[in-house]
């Protein structure tokens, strides 16, 4: 008995010859259509990422390198759908454009996805309910698996949560979040690049706009999900209280943050000293300073802090930053002498103002020493302070020894008026 003989006894329908050579033709457009993704991703996905990269892209992400990607499957479920739309395929030729639209779909959501950094696990449930929707659709099979979805559920109060309202829910949710992460950074990035405002406005116009964009993505989920806001009452008195309890040193610290930008007290760029640590901000979050030192450590100071806190701030009104360098010579130098060394020293250092000028003050008459100050000026204190005074100090150790200028030795003076009678013929006889 052959194959084709034992289908038949089997009782199972196989497909005629029209059915046959329709399902041949479907798949030949299939990869058709592939191929034309293929070729969009080659040669329109390098101009986007770099166009995207460039008005899009916050810190940290990848979302351009993966635009080729998105491109070559976008660009496939395009044709794919238009393939499906433009000629009634049935379910046989329905296959292969189900097969290969739904996992262009899913491939474009799950690559998208992921380039805004949202969870893997998130973008994989998203792709697989993008895949089971399309191929359902595509072979006809659609319809009985949504009333199965809607058969199978739940009842909290007087609202019946099916399956098929729970994957609609989430598939909504991961839009809007998506859609809006995007906005979000195309907004920053365009804020980023005005001219008009400078380094701090522009971070609190981002902050600003962030918030915004967020409470409007919040009630429009809402409204798409027909949500009752009047149901959350109680809930947003809940929430009220857990805030003023709770939540309460993150709001404060939020607030505090966007009152840091709006003062301009503390912005990037700055150089401050905040409990003997000194370095330059690097970033003003929601929640906390970046500080980051000169060892390379990044301190993460909750903004709360430096409001109520007293903070140095090296660079609020002016850059200019005098660096104090002690310097003690023995009392037989030549005091002119060691000081004009003192000033060469400080004028040779490369990072040293040369206005205003720096000075040498004689500080005090030390017990072995003359006690001078180097006072010498730098305009960019986050390249470090020890290292200024370090080259000013090596430069003018070569100078002393050139020149013969001599660093005081600790010396005491000890006269004995008198010695006990035992003390003293012992040190005769000795």
């Amino acid at each position: 008995m052959t194959l084709f003989e034992w289908l038949q006894a089997s009782g199972i329908e196989l497909p005629t010859r029209a059915e046959a050579m329709e399902a041949a033709v479907a798949s030949v457009l299939t990869l058709a259509m592939l191929a034309g993704g293929v070729i969009a991703g080659r040669r329109l996905g390098p101009p986007i990422a770099a166009m995207v990269q460039r008005f899009a892209i916050a810190k940290g992400e990848t979302l351009h390198a993966r635009i080729c990607a998105i491109t070559r499957h976008g660009t496939a479920a395009f044709l794919l759908m238009t393939l499906g739309a433009i000629w009634p395929w049935e379910s046989l030729a329905g296959v292969p454009i189900g097969l290969a639209l739904g996992a262009s779909v899913a491939r474009a959501g799950f690559q998208l996805l992921r380039g805004l950094n949202l969870p893997r696990w998130l973008a994989w449930v998203f792709a697989t309910v993008c895949f089971v929707a399309l191929f359902s659709r595509e072979i006809g099979g659609l319809e009985p698996v949504s009333r199965l979805a809607e058969q199978i559920g739940f009842t909290v109060g007087s609202r019946r949560f099916s399956v098929m309202l729970l994957v609609t829910m989430l598939v909504t949710v991961v839009a809007i979040l998506a859609v809006t992460r995007a906005v979000t950074r195309i907004t920053e990035q365009w804020i980023g690049h005005a001219r008009g405002l400078d380094p701090t406005q522009k971070l609190l116009a981002q902050k600003l706009a962030s918030i915004a964009i967020v409470v409007l993505a919040f009630f429009f989920a809402m409204d798409l999900l027909e949500i009752d806001l009047t149901s959350l009452a109680l809930f947003s008195g809940g929430f009220g209280l857990a805030i003023g309890f709770g939540l309460q040193k993150t709001i404060g610290n939020l607030i505090a943050g966007i009152i840091l930008l709006m003062d301009r007290s503390i912005k990037p760029g700055d150089v401050i000293a905040l409990q003997n640590e000194i370095g330059w901000v690097n970033k003003i979050g929601v929640r906390a300073v970046s500080i980051i030192t000169r060892d390379g450590k990044e301190h993460l100071i909750p903004n709360e802090n430096l409001m109520t806190q007293e903070v140095e701030n090296w660079s609020y009104s002016d850059r200019n930053v005098r660096v104090r360098i002690p310097v003690s010579i023995a009392y037989d130098n030549d005091l002119r002498l060691a000081q004009e060394l003192m000033l060469r020293a400080a004028n040779e250092s490369p990072r040293v103002l040369k206005s205003p000028k720096p000075t040498v003050w004689l500080m005090s008459f030390g017990d072995y020493s003359l006690q001078h100050e180097i006072l010498a000026w730098i305009s960019d204190p986050e390249s470090g302070v020890g290292n200024v005074r370090s080259d000013v100090l090596n430069r003018l150790w070569f100078l002393f020894k050139d020149h013969g200028i001599g660093l005081p030795y600790p010396q005491r003076d000890i006269h004995i008026r008198s010695l006990p009678t035992g003390m003293r013929h012992e040190n005769l006889d000795t």
